[in-house]
């Protein structure tokens, strides 16, 4: 799958992991900074990546910063954007086969690497059952 990835200072090290495990599965894998844990503001990078999404150069993307709120708030001000804040599995697989979210963020400080890998994992195997119930919910999401 192709897919975006980007973080703040607070996400760097865990993104930096994702990243490689994410092209060791055979993903193709955009990574749009930062490249250093020098401090950055966590929206520049969660706007940068929520407008790739909702123009459709990515399908999907990966937003990590400390804890994932501040990035998924940024995210959702985007239109077509659907961004959820995961830190277990079962909420990551259900956010794509019931919200079809299309980004997902994650908390270096919440999560260590494995089990954030784990919910990146089932994000990514995760599909949108759609049906009417769904995709009518989903509908309701976007501004009005």
């Amino acid at each position: 799958m192709r897919l975006a990835i980007a973080s703040d200072h607070g996400g760097f090290q865990l993104k930096s992991q994702l990243v490689g495990k994410l092209r060791e599965a055979g993903h193709e894998v955009e990574d749009l900074g930062t490249h250093s844990a020098e401090s950055t503001d966590y929206p520049d990078y969660a706007h940068t990546l929520a407008r790739g999404v909702a123009d459709g150069t990515w399908p999907r993307g990966i937003l990590v910063c400390g804890t994932g709120v501040g990035m998924a708030i940024a995210a959702n001000r985007h239109a077509g954007v659907r961004a959820v804040n995961c830190s277990d599995t079962y909420t990551a697989r259900l956010s794509r086969e019931h919200n079809d979210s299309n980004v997902l963020t994650v908390g270096e400080r919440v999560l260590g690497p494995g089990l954030a890998w784990d919910v990146v994992s089932a994000w990514l195997e995760g599909t949108f059952e759609g049906g009417e119930r769904h995709t009518r919910r989903v509908s309701k999401i976007e501004p009005r």
